[in-house]
């Protein structure tokens, strides 16, 4: 796996020369849930679609 230096490169670089900063944060940002998430799911610390929509649905009470 590439180092976390390379990995932000890479995201950074393939942002549009117009991105702004909060854009580019974001993208990082979305990048490492993804990252956590793929660290997560083969130690089971994940949720099915059911029981996220279940959550969801009380925090809009």
């Amino acid at each position: 796996m590439s180092n976390i230096k390379e990995i932000m490169t890479k995201v950074i670089q393939e942002q549009p020369d117009d991105a702004s900063y909060e854009e580019v944060l974001r993208e990082l940002a979305f990048e490492r849930m993804i990252e956590r998430g793929l660290d997560d799911a083969p130690k089971s610390r994940v949720i099915d679609n059911n029981e996220m929509e279940r959550r969801i649905h009380t925090w809009q009470r």
